[in-house]
């Protein structure tokens, strides 16, 4: 008869149950050593700056080595091995983005892979990690921002040189340069010599709008605006430009509202800015030619505060934020418009609906230093009571003409929240909220041409209304 194995002592069974754990403690250090694994790869380029997001389940460890002549931007991540979702990267980058000109990826080391950016000019690097958000995972953001920037406030100048030269050229002018005083040269030539900060965003190029010609925006009795006559060479080069900055929300790592058929906030809302700059740029105010300035022209991200920044750099007369809303139920519906409040919000909605939009440098992906905190503080705390009853004459003009397109309002009034983005204290700043993409008839009217057109023009008549109760201050600026 075969004896059965005898029973183990208390001593044996304890160092069985240690080697087990030390087995498992073994397995789990391989796991770990195996690093992260990327699961998607972005790029997002932009004039204003090419960003480039790679998402992991883990957070990633990088150095990074700028080379000059040509310039190159190595970049090496450390415990990860190269996979299929990496190598999307290179077939990712466009052939019209501003800054890369190709890159190439490949493992440079048993735990180590390298990327490697050609780029088209030199860049200032911003590299740093993001941890879990709204439906990212980990994701490692590396922003190429050019070394020479340009100033917005001379792209609008240009662009105005442009518009009048052309002008000049149909009328069979000479040309502007041929005048012996050149106050806007005299401008561009001061700008151009002194230093400009590297966070100061490019110029755009003015992308093509798919829709149909903008429609002329008729004139209320109670405004003397007119549409500006040929401007003589003369002329465009002293006369006072009327500049209206648009922001057209979220963009790029941002998404906004998304509706029930998919429909995304971030490219309406930029839609209807391109018709309402269009309308703008034709326009003017007592004689003075408007302009529109977007704080973004293509899908790409901007923080908050930069768009505050961007406004102020340009000398904005006004500010105007332009969104889509989205609530928990598609039952809620209509057009709205905030301006800041200093003391609360003027309702519930209000306040969740300031917190929710005040959470879009998370989703986007911003990183602060310690002194860029106190900036964006500071800038955030300097805000008038002044602004604030300037903004609430502008929003009750715009949500008048919104009402009057036949479009339904979500509450009858201004509403005041505290959003950060309405923060300039020296702007009259809004905040419209087009109708809610959550629900689902609203969702269909904002894809559409018919009411994306018919709210452009209800803006546009709004800001005309305001400068016609409110004429723009005289400012030493001079275009």
């Amino acid at each position: 008869m075969r004896r059965g194995r005898p029973p183990l002592s208390q001593d044996a069974a304890r160092r069985r149950l240690l080697q087990a754990g030390s087995l498992v403690l073994l397995l789990g250090t391989a796991e770990i050593a195996r690093g992260a694994t990327i699961v998607a790869v972005r790029v997002w380029p932009a004039q204003d700056y090419s960003r480039i997001t790679i998402e992991s389940d883990g957070r990633l460890q990088t150095q990074q080595l700028v080379v000059g002549n040509p310039p190159r931007l190595a970049v090496d991540i450390t415990g990860i091995q190269l996979n299929p979702a990496l190598r999307e990267l290179v077939g990712k980058v466009k052939p019209d983005d501003p800054y890369i000109a190709g890159l190439r990826v490949g493992q440079n080391a048993p735990e180590v892979v390298r990327i490697v950016f050609d780029l088209k000019q030199a860049v200032l690097p911003q590299v740093f990690s993001l941890a879990p958000v709204a439906a990212y995972k980990h994701r490692l953001v590396l922003d190429l921002y050019p070394q020479q920037a340009v100033d917005p406030l001379e792209s609008l100048i240009a662009e105005r040189l442009r518009d009048t030269g052309s002008a000049a050229a149909r009328a069979g002018e000479p040309p502007a340069a041929a005048a012996p005083a050149d106050p806007l040269g005299e401008l561009m030539a001061r700008r151009s010599m002194r230093p400009v900060p590297p966070d100061a965003p490019a110029p755009a190029p003015l992308p093509p709008v798919a829709a149909a010609p903008a429609r002329p925006v008729p004139a209320t009795p109670s405004t003397a605006v007119t549409r500006p006559p040929p401007v003589t060479a003369t002329a465009s080069r002293t006369d006072r430009i009327i500049i209206v900055a648009l922001d057209p929300g979220h963009g790029g790592e941002d998404p906004g509202a998304i509706g029930p058929r998919g429909t995304r906030e971030k490219d309406i809302v930029l839609q209807v800015a391109h018709r309402l700059r269009e309308r703008i740029n034709k326009s003017s105010v007592g004689g003075n030619p408007m302009r529109a300035f977007l704080t973004r022209d293509a899908d790409f991200f901007v923080p908050l505060h930069v768009r505050v920044q961007k406004a102020r750099r340009v000398q904005a007369d006004l500010f105007v934020s332009i969104h889509a809303d989205a609530f928990t139920t598609p039952a809620a519906r209509g057009a709205s418009v905030f301006a800041l409040s200093q003391h609360g919000a003027s309702s519930s909605a209000a306040r969740w609906l300031a917190n929710k939009e005040n959470q879009s440098d998370r989703i986007g992906g911003v990183s602060f230093g310690e002194h860029e905190v106190q900036v964006r503080r500071a800038l955030f705390d300097m805000s008038t009571t002044a602004q604030i009853n300037d903004s609430l004459k502008l929003g009750t003009a715009m949500l008048g003409e919104i009402k009057g397109i036949g479009a339904r309002l979500h509450k009858p009034r201004v509403e005041q929240a505290g959003f950060a983005v309405l923060k300039a204290p020296d702007i009259p700043s809004v905040l419209v909220e087009t109708a809610f993409i959550s629900n689902p008839d609203e969702e269909a009217a904002l894809r559409s041409t018919a009411y994306q057109e018919d709210l452009a023009d209800a803006l546009m008549r709004g800001i005309l209304r305001y400068f016609a109760q409110n004429p723009p201050l005289a400012r030493s600026r001079q275009l």
